[in-house]
């Protein structure tokens, strides 16, 4: 069964300022979660331009995440099944990314995502069929919200409250009840996930841990965003990745191992000795 939901996150921030925020917010976070071992690593990152988004930045990317794998998981699959390889396309203010993991061949998780300068009351902006809105599955994202599950606790570490937070740069906040209709600059990343795990016995508890597992990623990185304003606000896309590739250059230097150097680097690495787990198969884009 193929699962699809759209996450609507309203932010207090303008359109363009939100580029900015989700830039600086991506550099950082992948910074903190990083180690030697886990993490994410930089495969390749690039302008692009194509027939369907136009241009943009595209990335390739490589997540291990075996130490957040749950324990159920564990019990049957590897260390390698908590490794997944990402592309991303960044033509904002629409974007695609689509995950895919060596392990498990035949999942794939898609988040499509449309930014708009609204309150998140926009009804089908990814236009969607009749059928496909039938089975879609709306949810309001509140970044100020202070309930938390067990993704949460795996994915978080910002214990803001936003409920008290203002920011020295701009004056924004704190976000208390109904802020989202008071605020002003306003604009909503409508993103639409949709998971196809095709596996007898566990497929259905796959899909839906990853849907939980995402939620809880939304609602951290967009706090982080909001909560990091007095870092990014005044700066550019290109000063952040500029600086990201800085950084990049830093660790080499400094001796850190690189892990795979390409794609194909990664896909042999996962070969058993007796037969092919992945057929190296690049995600292609569509529309």
């Amino acid at each position: 069964m193929v699962l699809m939901k759209e996450f609507r996150i309203v932010m207090p921030v303008s359109l363009e300022e939100y580029q900015v925020a989700q830039t600086y917010m991506v550099m950082k976070m992948q910074k903190q979660n990083t180690t030697s071992t886990e993490g994410v690593e930089i495969v390749e990152s690039r302008p692009f331009e194509d027939d369907v988004f136009g241009k943009g930045h595209y990335s390739s990317k490589i997540y291990r995440l075996q130490s957040k794998a749950p324990g159920w998981l564990t019990t049957f699959a590897p260390a390698e099944a908590l490794i997944m390889q990402e592309e991303a396309w960044n033509a904002y203010p629409r974007c695609k990314t689509v995950i895919k993991c060596p392990y498990f061949t035949k999942f794939q998780l898609t988040v499509e995502t449309v930014h708009r300068a609204d309150k998140g009351h926009s009804d089908n902006v990814h236009g969607l069929s009749k059928a496909q809105l039938a089975t879609r599955d709306v949810e309001i994202v509140d970044i100020a919200s202070s309930a938390r599950d067990y993704w949460s606790y795996i994915v978080g570490t910002n214990n803001t409250d936003l409920s008290q937070f203002t920011s020295v740069k701009t004056g924004r906040g704190p976000l208390l009840e109904e802020w989202q209709d008071k605020s002003d600059p306003v604009m909503t990343a409508y993103k639409l996930v949709t998971i196809d795990a095709p596996y007898w016995g566990f497929g259905n508890k796959l899909e839906q841990a990853l849907l939980l597992g995402e939620r809880a990623l939304f609602l951290e990185s967009h706090r982080n965003c909001f909560s990091w304003i007095d870092e990014w606000f005044g700066m550019t896309v290109e000063q952040i990745r500029e600086s990201e590739r800085h950084r990049n250059s830093e660790t080499l230097e400094l001796g850190r191992p690189t892990l795979v150097k390409s794609l194909e680097d990664f896909d042999q690495r996962l070969l058993p000795e007796s037969e092919e787990i992945y057929s190296g198969q690049r995600a292609q884009l569509s529309t």
